[in-house]
């Protein structure tokens, strides 16, 4: 039960019984308490824009690049994560993590390599210390043109 208390502390009042199994006992507590709850908006959506393929010199044509251009709503996230996976999304075949600073605007560009052609499901989580939002994409990449 709660209530005031009877001298000039306006705290309530917490009182608590639990049964005690080894004899029908009651414990009673007695006591204050007092917590504050901090209210935080979080990243709300994260949308993948654009996915561009980077054009690379036949010396460089052993990996396919691809920049992927992200968009966020909400709080500005502090770390990205991409899942690369098979087109049905399930077998995942490499995960990378960075930090990121978003200064303004939640803006920014995500540079993935794919070691060779295929269709990708691509997962990208931006998160902060205290929530994280995802988008997905499937995409075709075709020895460094990507669709």
């Amino acid at each position: 039960t709660t209530g005031p208390s009877s001298d000039s502390d306006t705290s309530p009042t917490v009182e608590s019984v639990e049964d005690n199994p080894d004899g029908g006992c009651h414990i009673y507590r007695n006591g204050y308490y007092e917590s504050s709850i901090a209210v935080v908006e979080g990243i709300l959506e994260v949308n993948i824009i654009q996915m561009t393929s980077i054009q690379m010199t036949e010396s460089q044509a052993e990996n396919s690049l691809v920049d992927f251009v992200v968009t966020c709503q909400g709080s500005l996230p502090t770390d990205v994560c991409t899942v690369v996976s098979d087109p049905t999304c399930q077998v995942s075949k490499s995960v990378v993590c960075d930090p990121i600073v978003v200064t303004d605007e939640c803006l920014l560009t995500i540079r993935r390599a794919f070691e060779e052609p295929g269709t990708y499901c691509i997962n990208i989580t931006l998160g902060d210390d205290t929530s994280q939002a995802l988008a997905s994409a499937l995409i075709s990449v075709n020895g460094g043109e990507s669709t």
